[in-house]
């Protein structure tokens, strides 16, 4: 290691890599984000995926990109990067717009042959100039040069060699950084424990990026990140996706109820199949269905059952799930449907995040039919709300749409693991002895929450039927009687209002003497409260809100938001959330900050648009 008086302290620092989709560059990002969480920082972090599959090597529509904020205070992966790692020439060309005006660029010098300056649609044969950028912020690294160096004798074929390149480029980051460059071995050697020859060739390169940057470079500083002091623990860093997985199996140990995924395959939500088939060890039953409407159906049934009845999928899948769904709404059985949020419509942006599902999950479906809808707030967040998802679909017998996005499902964020303690248990609504012998029907319901019983099938007595046909509400019995219709939609509605008695209360920070107050819902979390925090810095007192319970609203979200002169939205969309309030409070302006360009918020896009309206008579 360097002597200390080489090395620089600093807060956060947001680094981006860059390359082929070939080129590994989330495995890269997302190994140097779970060793900077066990270091003690804070991360964030944005895979940023091509739309296109298999894109021409080298061309720029084939880059792919990994952005990470590690430190203290981080809120998101950054609007811009302090270190750009380049793969080829196309990486350096697409990504420079993320770059700082003074920032570290590392590439590989190795790729800036003709044919690669050729695809990657350069003029000259001078990409430095002709980008216009200042070679002494540049580390052009010869890294097919070393890899051979590194692997000679090893027998590695060209092609084995190449793979990588990413493991070069990540060693020279871990010497920049001060990480520590076992911690990555270790999670190497996990990783490839059944190929120690791969194993082997991945740490030689690796060791070859970190003496690379400390021999040949040691007059620049080494970075210390700062650390966060944080509640004690085991920390990680994990996807939102497979958080959501993971939140699921706890709440299936807190209820006593097994748990089953029935889903298809769609982008960005199958992480959250993948993760759930790896544990048949807990029990999990996951089952990938020929289509979305078969996912959500065997869920229903599945529920039927006793299970704890999850399907995940994006919002082209939702729409076709929405018939399953108001069949569980009417047969009123506990279901959770997760929706990945990506750009639409139709097939729309597959790679790319927006929030434009949420009217959907609101009010997509024939006839009335509410449900509770969630939204999730970061990655690691989506723990917990999948654990509250499943929990109030099991408490008060409902369906539960819970939303997360493209951003935070495929980002991640440290994460401390809980322990066995820290979630409550979870009490399904069933069907108890006492109330069976009292003469139960299918559709009694609890006086208080409104939710019926949920009878396990093969319990003695509680032999019954469900369907998608209205019920009578005293009879339980196939009715098309009208005023009987009219009692059961109120009824449904009710049950879905008092779940506002079942989840926190809103909370505002920054409150105090503000008369704006920014708020937003699900994903955006990290970009608002950064925004906020810089807003309150530079002396315009700005409250910040962020929605998880969108359906039903929290009890008391509507009394808060009003007592402010100015109330502003920011979600990526067109402004469905600030409509949805609107409904809520028609005497109050609700003005917007909007974006659906496939990206998150830029932190500097909230801030410039919370001061246009602050300014504004």
């Amino acid at each position: 290691m360097l002597k200390e008086t080489n090395t620089q302290t600093i807060d956060k620092v947001v680094i981006r890599f860059a390359g082929d989709s070939g080129d590994g560059m989330q495995l890269a990002g997302s190994l140097f984000s779970n060793i900077s969480a066990e270091e003690g920082n804070e991360i964030s972090t944005f895979p940023d995926y091509p739309a296109e599959i298999r894109a021409p090597q080298g061309s720029l529509s084939g880059v792919s990109g990994y952005q990470v904020s590690v430190g203290r205070g981080v809120y998101t992966p950054g609007d811009h990067a302090d270190v750009l790692v380049a793969m080829n020439p196309a990486a350096l060309k697409t990504n420079l717009k993320h770059l700082k005006r003074d920032g570290v660029i590392v590439c590989d010098v190795d790729s800036f042959t003709d044919s690669n300056l050729k695809k990657a649609e350069y003029a000259t044969s001078d990409p430095l100039t002709e980008l216009g950028i200042d070679e002494s912020k540049v580390m052009l690294v010869p890294m097919t040069t070393l890899i051979k160096a590194a692997l000679e004798g090893t027998g590695a074929d060209q092609k084995t060699m190449m793979k990588s390149r990413n493991m070069l480029a990540l060693g020279i980051v871990c010497w920049l950084f001060d990480r520590p460059v076992e911690s990555v071995l270790r999670k190497l050697e996990a990783k490839f424990a059944k190929k120690p020859a791969v194993y082997e060739a991945n740490a030689r390169v690796i060791r070859a990026g970190w003496d690379y940057g400390h021999n040949t470079h040691s007059s620049l500083p080494v970075y210390r990140i700062e650390t966060t002091e944080a509640q004690p623990g085991t920390y990680t860093d994990v996807t939102g996706n497979t958080a959501t997985a993971w939140g699921l199996i706890m709440a299936s140990e807190k209820s006593g109820r097994p748990l089953f995924l029935g889903s298809y395959p769609i982008t960005p939500a199958t992480d959250i199949l993948h993760e759930l088939a790896k544990r048949k060890d807990l029990g999990v039953k996951a089952i990938q269905m020929e289509d979305e409407i078969a996912g959500v159906c065997s869920a229903i049934g599945a529920s039927y059952a006793g299970h704890l009845a999850v399907t995940s999928t994006s919002g082209p899948g939702l729409a076709l799930k929405s018939e399953g769904i108001g069949l569980a709404v009417m047969a009123e059985l506990p279901l959770v449907v997760i929706d990945v949020q990506r750009g639409g419509p139709s097939t729309g942006l597959p790679t790319k995040t927006e929030q434009t599902d949420l009217m959907q999950a609101l009010y997509g479906r024939n006839g009335e039919a509410p449900l509770c809808v969630i939204a999730a707030t970061s990655p690691a967040d989506c723990f917990h709300t999948a654990f509250e998802a499943a929990r109030i679909a099991m408490e008060h017998v409902t369906p539960v749409i819970m939303l997360s996005d493209a951003y935070i499902g495929n980002g991640s964020s440290a994460w401390r693991i809980p322990e066995e303690n820290d979630y409550p248990e979870i009490h399904p609504h069933f069907l108890s002895p006492d109330r069976l012998a009292q003469g139960w029907k299918p559709y009694d319901r609890d006086p208080e929450t409104m939710a019926r019983y949920w009878a396990i099938p093969g319990t003695p007595g509680a032999m019954h039927r469900l369907g998608g046909l209205e019920k009578d509400f005293d009879t339980s019995v196939i009715s098309t009687e009208g005023k009987n219709h009219a009692r059961m939609i109120e009824t449904r509605r009710a049950k879905i209002a008092r779940i506002a008695d079942d989840i926190p209360a809103l909370e505002a920070q920054f409150d105090d003497g503000a008369d704006t107050i920014l708020v937003g819902w699900g994903g955006t979390y990290g970009h608002l409260m950064a925004a906020a925090t810089e807003l309150n810095a530079a002396g315009h007192k700005v409250a910040f809100a962020q929605f998880r319970y969108i359906n039903p609203l929290p009890a008391n979200a509507i009394e808060l938001l009003s007592r402010f002169k100015r109330v502003i939205v920011a979600e990526l969309n067109t402004g469905m959330f600030a409509d949805y309030l609107q409904m809520h409070m028609p005497g109050k302006e609700i003005l917007r900050i909007n974006k659906i360009e496939g990206q998150p918020f830029q932190v500097s896009e909230i801030v410039e648009g919370v001061i246009k309206h602050m300014e504004e008579k």
